[in-house]
């Protein structure tokens, strides 16, 4: 599965493509807000009441602000879990759209099979088809 979707992030084709888009902007306000307005809050929680984005070290004039980086992070994983959200949506349509063919292929097999053996029983007469 994850080789799978290494290849799904990587390469994907044009409609892949499409369908994540379309499928990312109806996910990314809500995993957005997931993110920043339980999960974020949560952590903070348990550090003890502080945002993350306002940890920072001074040290002389310069400003180390590593909790922006920390959030950048979160903010990682949550495009991360967008893609992951995709990638199994994706999964679940092609498993559908390859079960379809099979069908039809299973159809057309029947349909050829019937047809070979009227030709067949056909054969069997050609006086009395004249």
């Amino acid at each position: 599965m994850w080789k799978e979707f290494k290849k799904f992030a990587v390469k994907g084709n044009v409609v892949d493509l499409a369908v994540a888009v379309i499928i990312g902007a109806a996910f990314g306000k809500m995993i957005k807000s997931l993110v920043d307005d339980l999960i974020m809050p949560l952590f903070g929680i348990m550090l003890g009441g502080i945002s993350f984005k306002d940890l920072k070290v001074t040290v002389d004039d310069a400003v180390i602000t590593y909790g922006v980086f920390i959030q950048n992070v979160v903010d990682f994983f949550h495009f991360f879990l967008i893609a992951l959200v995709i990638f199994f949506i994706v999964r679940i349509f092609k498993k559908v759209e390859r079960k379809e063919e099979v069908k039809v292929e299973v159809k057309v097999d029947q349909k050829e099979e019937l047809l070979r053996e009227i030709r067949d029983v056909l054969k069997t007469f050609p006086d009395q088809m004249h």
